[in-house]
């Protein structure tokens, strides 16, 4: 057991909150988790650091969303957000994989903030220090626990703009 999940079992047993933990084959995103694990993505929370006018917060959102850093400058009332590059989040979770940091802060002062489009799901899913393992627990022991801030600034992201190739594989040219 890696020793972030470790830290994660110790702090839900500590809390006396049910959780389960799953193990999956390598997964480098959320979505693929999820996938692996045919948990629907709307329910796999994917945690990704941000930094907001120079300071690190955590962001929790569904694993098929995207961030819009306009609404988290707005709700944070900063003038920047960003996303933190992984030389810069990596000592924020050492005991974990990286990019496979649970939805916890990992080091005191990361402010923690949830996505509002998790809240209503009976349970959420998220990595677990690894690319290989995942907990499972109840949507509200999670918000309970972890006590992040609820906001709106995950959306759906944009679907895919066609190629010029195929715009231009059904219009005749001006030359013709």
């Amino acid at each position: 057991m890696n020793r972030c999940l470790k830290d994660l079992v110790e702090h839900f047993e500590g809390a006396g909150v049910a959780y389960r933990v799953e193990k999956h084959p390598y997964a480098i995103t959320a979505q693929e988790a999820a996938d692996l694990q045919h948990v629907p993505g709307h329910s796999f929370a994917k945690s990704v650091v941000a930094v907001a006018d120079g300071r690190f917060v955590l962001l929790v959102l569904q694993a098929p969303h995207v961030i819009d850093f306009g609404a988290v400058e707005d709700a944070l009332l900063v003038d920047e957000a960003r996303l933190a590059t992984e030389e810069e989040f990596a000592p924020l979770f050492p005991d974990c994989e990286l990019g496979a940091m649970p939805p916890f802060a990992g080091k005191p002062g990361l402010d923690v903030y949830l996505d509002k489009g998790l809240i209503g799901r009976p349970e959420i899913t998220f990595e677990a220090g690894s690319h290989f393992e995942t907990v499972r627990v109840r949507t509200e022991d999670y918000v309970w626990l972890a006590q992040p801030r609820v906001l709106s600034f995950a959306r759906e992201p944009l679907p895919p703009e066609p190629s010029s190739r195929a715009l231009g594989a059904n219009t005749k040219s001006s030359k013709e």
